[in-house]
């Protein structure tokens, strides 16, 4: 046997290890779910409720992560400004702290009685157990990977173009409308359905910011906290499935 061979061997083992670990579940739950359960879920009012308010509140989050982040993160793909790396490091912190701690980040800054948190409750946007609640902290969590994705998209797009377009009349929006959005738009539509299953899956930020209106991954919660096992098992499938069409449309968009 080749040494290249003995190697790709070798590696082969090691990377079925992970390969067996984590699609083992996925495989088992969907065996283990018959298409009646996952029919009565999708009628329980309960059940779609959560499922209503995760996706609008999912929605709204990424639709805003969509309409201020993309202006940074062409901000900063082609400009250099003191403390441009401390504000980008920055900005990448809630993907490296523990939800929980995301959560009491979130009410401090934000609650009824902070500075912050009196005038967004006068605008009639209160945190505490409430839907906004659930926006911000789906916000606070996701926006930091769409900002990244859509960055790395603008820095790919060759600055010739954008010279080119101005020097023949076109405006700086006109120039980033027609030439730098269309260009880096792949990277904007992946970074955008990765910020969205993100929003979705947060659970601990939620648990202290806003438990209640209920999202689903929460029910899935107290639904195995009440009931047992068996009672998370078609609500978990049933969220599975979201995130693989989730995936599977990401690898589409980025293969296309």
């Amino acid at each position: 046997m080749k040494r290249v061979e003995k190697l790709f061997l070798a590696f082969s083992i090691l990377g079925s290890v992970i390969i067996f670990i984590l699609l083992a579940p996925m495989v088992l739950i969907l065996f283990m779910t018959n298409p009646i359960q996952i029919g009565e879920t999708l009628i329980d009012p309960e059940i779609l409720e959560a499922l209503l308010t995760t996706i609008t509140a999912a929605t709204i989050a990424t639709i805003s992560a969509l309409i201020f982040g993309t202006p940074l993160a062409y901000i900063f793909a082609r400009k250099e400004f003191a403390f441009k790396n401390l504000l980008e490091s920055l900005l990448n912190v809630p993907l490296a702290i523990p939800h929980s701690v995301a959560g009491i980040l979130i009410l401090l800054a934000y609650h009824s009685g902070s500075s912050i948190g009196g005038i967004l409750s006068k605008l009639g946007l209160v945190i505490e157990d409430s839907f906004w609640g659930i926006v911000i902290v789906m916000l606070f969590v996701s926006a930091p990977i769409f900002i990244s994705s859509a960055r790395s998209g603008f820095s790919m797009v060759n600055e010739t173009f954008e010279h080119v377009a101005r020097t023949l009349g076109a405006g700086h929006f006109k120039t980033f409308f027609t030439i730098t959005l269309p260009l880096a738009f792949r990277s904007i539509l992946s970074g955008a359905i990765v910020t969205w299953a993100r929003a979705v899956s947060e659970v601990g930020a939620l648990l202290i910011v806003a438990p209640y209106p209920k999202s689903i991954a929460l029910l899935v919660i107290e639904r195995f906290e009440s009931f047992g096992l068996s009672a998370a098992i078609p609500i978990t499938a049933l969220l599975l499935s979201v995130g693989i069409i989730v995936v599977l449309t990401l690898n589409y968009v980025l293969k296309r």
